[in-house]
């Protein structure tokens, strides 16, 4: 699990104000931690959300497949003819494979750029829906501070069922 410098700032933070001031060490002091990764992969509006990416984009993907399988046929039959072939069919159908290549490979890249793209678009809203949810969860439940990235955690301050459950039941 990465250790990002902004959960190092809020955990220092933190453990200097309970040290900077004695007495809210003694007050009841809540904090919970929420697992995000866990939370994106069993929350509903996740799931919900992956799925629509492969619907959008599954019909895409299988017109690459069909495309790279064709180049693949295509560069074998040359491969195996080219030594029948005479000098100017053989650049010629070389020069063909190396065009189709190309187009197959810019196709890609353009897919995996829009792929990525609505992947960061749909992990937005759903950061941004579970956060609200991680807020409202907090001030039901008087927290103090919640965590979510940490070296260690105690399974008690861990409240990522709660949020889960929670926003598998917002709308």
């Amino acid at each position: 699990m990465k250790l990002t410098f902004r959960c190092v700032t809020v955990a220092a933070m933190a453990c200097a104000a309970l040290m900077a001031h004695p007495a809210m060490a003694q007050e009841n002091v809540r904090i919970g931690f929420v697992n995000t990764d866990r939370m994106l992969r069993e929350a509903t509006p996740a799931k919900a959300a992956q799925t629509k990416l492969e619907q959008e984009f599954s019909r895409r993907e299988k017109e690459l497949d069909t495309a790279g399988a064709a180049l693949k046929t295509a560069s074998d039959r040359f491969e195996r003819e080219s030594p029948t072939l005479n000098d100017t069919q053989r650049q010629t159908r070389q020069r063909q494979l190396v065009d189709q290549d190309r187009e197959f490979q810019r196709r890609r890249r353009e897919f995996q750029e829009d792929l990525n793209s609505r992947k960061s678009e749909e992990l937005q809203q759903v950061l941004d829906r579970a956060n609200r949810v991680v807020r409202q969860v907090a001030e039901a439940e008087k927290y103090d501070v919640i965590l979510q990235e940490a070296v260690y955690i105690n399974p008690r301050l861990d409240i990522t069922d709660k949020v889960i459950k929670a926003l598998n039941s917002a709308k």
